[in-house]
């Protein structure tokens, strides 16, 4: 498919944006009410700022910021399906990528699913009204740049006084961004959002004699006063020292008990699994199995865009669609996938509001925004005792590579501490925790401690009665 491109803007550019700006919906309906007879046309038009800060050894490093403008215009005629996208919100050049669309239809394969969402897709019954979600902080925008860096210049303070052994800082840092978008097109389906988010991180050095570990802190919000330093910072320190002196374990099977930091990798892979895109590629362990028991009874997952507190939140998705909850897996049962428009028309199945862009310059893909394991009624003390003996993985690595949401096979690297007295003992390291994801769900208890992090998924305490640990 060709697409264009006009008028990019990187990080640290700014896009000639004045107080005679467009307003993002009506912009969105212009391009859509161009359609011509037997055409569908859909825009979707997009403003970000955002700005980042890091700061090492005491010294601002660098401070970023940018101003993002931007649209994507899709055109379907007789199944053909054609985009373009342009980094410009001027008149002349969101024709141009209109007329761009257009031409690029010509050259789409003919598919008889290609289509925009239409009031029927958009529908929800009637006892269930859009969900109206307070996701922006004005206040955000007044934050000076200077106030960010102090910020940031706090965090990395507030580490290096926790504890006599933390060596340094490898970076903190703060991030913010503000994002507005709509869409509407030609068949009447139209919607807004916007939302706010900053967090600050911080990545510490500890060491002792020789050895050193590191660990990570963070705190997220809307707007900075929501962020916590201290939080951060205590997280960063505990999560190094504690590392320290770690040895590589004898390999064994044993129980593992995954931090929440580490099940959100995992529920990725679910979510990955669940992704009606993959299913019909046949690239989903799940392809087959809907209405089977694929988990223990007490596991069920959701993918809620409607969660206020989880930080991938929408009312609406990339096509103008509702979000709702989307049961996935009920009480250990396989319900069903996630589906935008398109991927809903081929299995019949319809859309689940879960599309999803990058960004303006691509058409809707399918994934998660809020995916999250319903907590159980033991806290991570209770699943630590019953986990006698074993492992708390407090990282892990290679995710990427040693874990497969269409085989199930799961082999990761990872660090933690042995589990002694139900508590955390001796740390060790250099080891690779290895199961399958269908016997991981087989055996999954979950904890009470549900964590909304940056990204798609929530965190939470995880026990595995048994996986092999590899190391000496």
């Amino acid at each position: 498919m060709h697409r264009a491109s006009t008028g990019n803007v990187s990080a640290g550019n700014v896009t000639g944006r004045g107080p005679e700006a467009p307003e993002l919906l009506p912009l969105a309906r212009q391009v859509a009410g161009a359609a011509k007879p037997g055409e569908q046309v859909e825009a979707y038009v997009a403003r970000s700022r955002s700005t980042e800060v890091k700061v090492f050894g005491g010294e601002v490093e660098s401070v970023s910021s940018a101003t993002i403008d931007g649209v994507g215009v899709r055109v379907v005629t007789d199944g053909r399906q054609g985009y373009a996208w342009a980094g410009s919100l001027e008149p002349d050049i969101v024709a141009e990528t209109l007329e761009e669309a257009r031409d690029n239809a010509g050259f789409g394969s003919p598919d008889e699913h290609h289509g925009l969402a239409s009031p029927a897709d958009a529908a929800l019954p009637p006892d269930r009204p859009v969900t109206e979600l307070d996701l922006w902080r004005e206040a955000l925008a007044g934050v000076p740049a200077e106030d960010k860096v102090v910020l940031a210049l706090a965090l990395e303070r507030a580490v290096l006084a926790g504890d006599p052994r933390i060596r340094g800082v490898r970076v903190a840092s703060y991030g913010d961004g503000a994002a507005e978008s709509a869409v509407a097109n030609s068949l009447g389906v139209e919607s807004s959002a916007r939302r706010t988010v900053c967090s600050c991180a911080v990545l510490a050095l500890a060491g002792e004699g020789t050895a050193t570990r590191t660990g990570y802190g963070w705190s997220v919000g809307r707007e900075p006063a929501d962020l916590d330093v201290d939080e951060a910072a205590t997280m960063a320190v505990e999560r190094t020292v504690r590392l320290l002196g770690a040895t590589q374990p004898r390999s064994r099977r044993l129980p593992v008990v995954f931090d929440p930091l580490v099940s959100a990798s995992v529920i990725g892979l679910l979510a990955a699994a669940c992704n009606g895109e993959a299913v019909l590629k046949g690239r989903s362990m799940f392809v087959g199995r809907q209405g089977e028991e694929v988990a223990a009874p007490g596991v069920t997952l959701l993918d809620d865009p409607t969660t206020p507190s989880a930080y991938g939140a929408s009312a609406y998705d990339s096509e103008g669609i509702p979000t709702r909850p989307v049961p996935l897996i009920s009480a250990g049962r396989l319900g069903g996938f996630l589906h935008n428009v398109y991927t809903g028309r081929r299995s019949g199945s319809g859309t689940t509001g879960s599309a999803v862009r990058g960004a303006y310059k691509s058409t809707p893909s399918v994934g998660a925004r809020a995916l999250r394991l319903e907590p159980g009624p033991s806290s991570p003390e209770e699943l630590m005792a019953r986990a006698e003996g074993g492992l708390y993985v407090q990282s892990v690595s290679g995710v990427g590579t040693g874990a497969s949401p269409v085989s199930g096979d799961f082999s990761v690297g990872a660090e933690g501490l042995m589990i002694t007295g139900g508590a955390l003992g001796e740390p060790v390291r250099e080891l690779t925790v290895a199961s399958t994801l269908q016997r991981m769900l087989g055996e999954l208890v979950i904890g009470s401690d549900l964590t909304w992090l940056p990204g798609s998924a929530a965190g939470v305490t995880l026990l595995i009665p048994e996986m092999t640990l590899s190391g000496s």
